[in-house]
């Protein structure tokens, strides 16, 4: 197989797999899982195999002080509270709204880009922001007759902290292997999920069947293959490919919710749905063609030199 397109391969499969995430989560709260039990057990386990693979692999860990208080906030604060907020939220209102709030962070990244690192926001990423707003007010509808405000809130929320963890990480751990990177925050996200849960009694494992299969499935799918998969795929294609593909993780969350839950959104919706996943679309893209047009000058400067 071309190398490009196994690249491709394991990105896609790793996004199917992050996109089931939640319709297993519905049926591991059906059967008595609880929001923080749930996540001790799934970012546990992937701790422990992030560390074993950097074991395994003779990886050279080598952290200043400043980077594991980087590593700290942006797993043990950021990525815990957005797990928290968009699996809670998961409870609240169906699958397939929460997967499109969340897909809505590339906006909230770029806005952050702008205030942060006082990137100019250009006409595209204007077009990206209003499509990206028109689209929520078309997802959410006129009222929230049927739809729980505090899981839209939640929803949004995660995606909020999501892009402040994206901006945050790319600022912080530029020098550090994304391995460890990925190894250090899944513990800390691991130890301060365990650390709530424990000290609310909220950590208990009395699942019936179903619970312990959904849990099952969200550590075998999301996290072992897809976290796999999208490493390998990641190192073959880049980030900003490897980005772009994973924009099919809300749809198969829309798809899986329909065949397995009965979960569907109206025709408005699903132009909503299609608004703010072409913003972010936009979005990406238009970092994409940055990065590109940096490393030309940087190539066209360095001939001159």
């Amino acid at each position: 197989m071309n190398r490009s397109i196994l690249g491709v391969a394991l990105v896609l499969i790793s996004a199917a797999c992050y996109g089931i995430m939640s319709i297993l989560a519905v049926y591991a709260y059906r059967d008595g899982a609880s929001v923080l039990g749930l996540l001790t057990i799934r970012f546990a386990l992937a701790a422990l195999l992030f560390w074993l693979f950097l074991v395994v692999s003779r990886t050279k860990i080598s952290l200043t002080l400043r980077q594991l208080l980087a590593m700290f906030i942006l797993g043990g604060v950021l990525y815990a509270a957005m797990s928290f907020t968009f699996f809670t939220a998961v409870q609240y209102i169906s699958p397939s709204l929460a997967a499109l709030l969340l897909y809505s962070y590339p906006v909230f990244v770029a806005v952050l880009s702008a205030v942060v690192d006082k990137e100019r926001l250009t006409r595209r990423i204007v077009l990206s922001l209003v499509l990206a707003m028109a689209g929520l007010v078309l997802v959410l509808g006129t009222s929230f007759a049927d739809v729980s405000p505090i899981g839209v809130i939640l929803g949004v929320v995660s995606a909020v902290l999501y892009s402040i963890y994206i901006v945050l990480s790319n600022r912080v751990v530029k020098s550090v292997p994304s391995v460890v990177t990925s190894a250090s925050v899944t513990l800390f996200t691991a130890l301060s999920l365990a650390t709530v849960s424990l000290s609310t009694n909220q950590l208990q494992l009395h699942f019936h069947t179903q619970a312990w299969l959904a849990i099952g499935g969200i550590i075998l799918f999301p996290t072992i293959i897809a976290m796999v998969a999208f490493f390998y795929g990641l190192r073959i294609i880049g980030s900003t490919k490897a980005s772009i593909l994973s924009m099919i993780e809300p749809l198969v969350t829309i798809t899986a919710s329909a065949l397995l839950i009965g979960d569907r959104l109206t025709p408005a919706q699903c132009v909503g749905g299609t608004a703010v996943l072409l913003g972010a679309l936009l979005v990406m893209l238009k970092q994409s063609e940055d990065r590109s047009n940096v490393r030309n000058e940087k190539s066209r400067s360095s001939h001159v030199d």
